[in-house]
């Protein structure tokens, strides 16, 4: 059976969510990842940045490497097929992001999972909630104690846990852009 005629409910229980400590591993696999997107998306990519749990120190995340690329949206569709044609599934698209995986398999996850939010140049709240969370340990770790409590709370329900993050990660991004101004 292909993923895409899986139910959500097998889906979940086939890609459950599971946890590791960020023992700074995920730096190189993010790296060994950015240097193939930079390949195939060469002329496309106004910046590529790792993002997510696994770019944020010392907290225990699920082992999955975001990905922001950020291009001219006006190439979206170039790059859309430029990575469906390179082994990447598109999990969604709208008029401003589109979302693709890698790594997951009819048997579960590989050795190397990744997501990639493709969206236009400037969209990059996510770097805004990176940096200030590693610059801000004890926020760090309320946003892991947030993420343990919801995955227990929702198991195995990955959009209810993925909402229960939103209220916190706004507020970290609000935090940021004033502490921060135009950083990016």
């Amino acid at each position: 059976m292909k993923l895409e005629d899986m139910s959500l409910e097998k889906l979940w229980e086939l890609f459950s969510i599971t946890f590791t400590d960020n023992t700074g591993n995920f730096k190189d696999i993010y790296l060994d990842e950015e240097k193939k997107l930079k390949f195939l998306l060469e002329n496309y990519i106004t910046r590529i940045s790792h993002i997510g749990s696994t770019s944020i120190i010392n907290i225990k995340t699920k082992p999955i490497i975001d990905i922001l690329i950020e291009i001219n949206f006006d190439n979206k569709d170039i790059v859309k097929d430029i990575l469906l044609n390179n082994d990447y599934i598109l999990m969604s698209e709208s008029l401003d992001k589109i979302s693709f995986n890698k790594g997951y398999t009819r048997t579960g996850y590989a050795d190397k999972v990744f997501h990639i939010h493709i969206k236009k140049y400037g969209d990059c709240d996510e770097l805004y909630f990176r940096d200030y969370l590693n610059e801000n340990q004890l926020k760090a770790i309320e946003y892991e104690k947030l993420k343990l409590e919801l995955f227990n709370k929702y198991k195995p329900n990955r959009d209810l846990y993925t909402d229960g993050k939103k209220e916190f990660v706004n507020e970290i991004v609000n935090l940021a852009r004033v502490k921060y101004k135009d950083r990016y």
